[in-house]
């Protein structure tokens, strides 16, 4: 009896925006029509998880030190350790970055289904040309005062503080520089549905051409 495989996805569609528009929500949107997210977030986390290459690669950089009582990488060590210190910064992004986008990389293709998502919270900051294998790019975009109060009301905290969360990620005009498609999220859960789904109809079939 023959074999066949379920296609893998060639087609890869970026997912960004800034903190509090919405990612996940737009990402769980996706995954209920049966598309394969990749979260860099999670990703991260596997590229330095206990026994990794990633992780060894941190020790032999910046000692361990950098490991909790587990072995684990203990991450608010870490942040005092590249805090305010340019080189240091740079050498765990050496580490960490590519390790991530590869990851990422190699899960979107073996995702089933003629595309994948890779929802990458940070895509304006290190450029599209960091990420040659999206084929599209979706930013997900929030008015700024939207934006701030979401963000004070999800962490608990003022608007000083929220205001200089958002000024130290990519601007609004940046992120919307990069998009080829942008889906605007002012709130409203039936719209937003209807927008995901609409895009999904777009991608599949652009991703079958």
């Amino acid at each position: 009896m023959p074999r066949f495989e379920a296609r893998m996805s060639e087609y890869v569609v970026g997912l960004t925006g800034g903190i509090a528009s919405g990612k996940s929500t737009v990402g769980r949107e996706f995954e209920r029509l049966g598309v394969v997210v990749v979260d860099a977030d999670l990703a991260a986390r596997e590229a330095v998880a206990p026994g990794s290459p990633g992780l060894a690669a941190l020790i032999e950089r910046f000692g361990v030190e950098v490991l909790d009582a587990t072995g684990a990488l203990d991450r608010a060590a870490m942040r005092r350790r590249v805090f305010g210190d340019p080189e240091a910064r740079r050498a765990l992004e050496a580490i960490v970055h590519p390790r991530v986008r590869e990851a990422m990389r190699q899960a979107c293709r073996a995702a089933p289904g003629p595309y994948a998502v890779a929802m990458i919270p940070l895509l304006a900051e290190a450029g599209r040309e960091a990420y040659p294998w999206l084929q599209r790019v979706l930013v997900i975009d929030v008015p700024t005062d939207v934006q701030r109060a979401r963000l004070m009301l999800r962490d608990g905290i003022d608007a000083g503080l929220a205001q200089r969360m958002l000024d130290a990620q990519a601007s609004r005009a940046q992120r919307l520089a990069i998009a080829d498609d942008v889906l605007v999220n002012d709130g409203n859960p039936l719209a937003l549905a209807g927008h995901v789904a609409a895009l999904d109809r777009r991608y599949r079939s652009l991703a079958t051409v």
